[in-house]
């Protein structure tokens, strides 16, 4: 149906009367500005023409009008309602970007990346296939940053994971923050589907709010939250000292991130490899979504660009009328 966004600017359609009948006249003065068109218009009416001469431009002119205090009101097409179906999650996404996260122990087909770079790829699919549920992206290193509110434009969390870089939130790890910013987006949601996913390589070294006390906050408002440690498995280094083992696993801190899944009733998981990140994320996909009420979307579509056009239409129609009046 139609629609006017701002109906009440219609009341500037009897403007041109009102100042017309209301104003007093001005006394004629020497021209600071010649404007050639209107010079002509009040021409024609101060020669005495036939008000039959002066119809032609008296509707062009309340045509014009008319049509540009229309556009001004944003007439609108509003569509039929129409339902987006949701799976009930709202389903926040944190992810470490602190500096260990550029450490490359992660190897695909013998060539080793980059943390983060993995995580990226793995995260990425795992939001492409959350049709239907609210996604949000928390992004922590040494502070926590709500990256991408709870939406279902998955395409822009997609985005915002990829341009994330290693030290842009500092070069610590500051799980309890993140943790925290997860209950401020979450505690108005419906409680049965509060869900936060969070991956770190490390142990909280920078929060304002201790992981503790973070998890039960989140147990109070019924956060489920699962927790995915992720470094690479010990391999060999050559140094001054000849061939060594370097542990990339050391500083990730399991206790801490398994209690924080337990405490919440979530689930704690280990990557060591991006086959292994897959897994998991493939498991987490696989979590039974809970029914919610569709969302009704009413599409709409902006038409204020109709009543611009027979504006133009009709002002380029009286420059045309009032320049031939001339010639005659």
């Amino acid at each position: 149906m139609l629609n006017l966004a701002w109906p009440w600017l219609l009341v500037l359609l009897p403007l041109p009367l009102a100042v017309h009948r209301l104003m007093p006249a001005v006394p004629r003065q020497r021209q600071a500005l010649r404007a050639p068109l209107y010079t002509r218009i009040a021409a024609r009416f101060a020669a005495g023409d036939t008000p039959r001469a002066n119809l032609p431009v008296l509707l062009l002119m309340t045509l014009t009008w008319v049509a540009l205090v229309l556009a001004l009101a944003r007439p609108q097409w509003i569509g039929e309602p129409v339902a987006l179906p949701t799976s009930g999650r709202d389903l926040l996404i944190a992810v470490d970007i602190s500096d260990s996260m550029r450490i490359e122990d992660m190897v695909v087909g013998g060539t080793v990346y980059p943390r983060l770079g993995v995580v990226k790829d793995v995260v990425g699919d795992f939001v492409q296939q959350r049709k239907g549920d609210r996604l949000g992206l928390i992004l922590f290193g040494s502070q926590a940053y709500l990256q991408v509110p709870l939406t279902f434009d998955r395409r822009t969390v997609h985005t915002m994971l990829n341009e994330a870089r290693t030290g842009f939130a500092g070069p610590a790890t500051a799980i309890g923050d993140a943790i925290g910013i997860a209950i401020k987006r979450l505690a108005s949601r419906p409680e049965n589907t509060r869900v936060l996913i969070l991956l770190s390589d490390g142990s909280d070294t920078a929060s304002e709010l201790p992981p503790a006390k973070a998890v039960e906050l989140a147990a109070n408002s019924n956060i489920r939250i699962h927790t995915i440690g992720v470094s690479g498995d010990p391999r060999a280094t050559r140094s001054l000292f000849g061939l060594g083992l370097s542990s990339p696993s050391a500083n990730v801190d399991e206790d801490t991130l398994r209690d924080i899944a337990e405490l919440t009733g979530g689930r704690f998981f280990r990557a060591r490899n991006p086959q292994q990140l897959q897994e998991i994320y493939a498991t987490l996909n696989e979590i039974e979504p809970v029914p919610q009420e569709d969302d009704l979307l009413r599409p709409t579509a902006d038409l204020f660009y109709w009543p611009l056009t027979v504006a133009f239409l009709a002002f380029l129609g009286l420059i045309v009328h009032t320049g031939a009046g001339r010639r005659d």
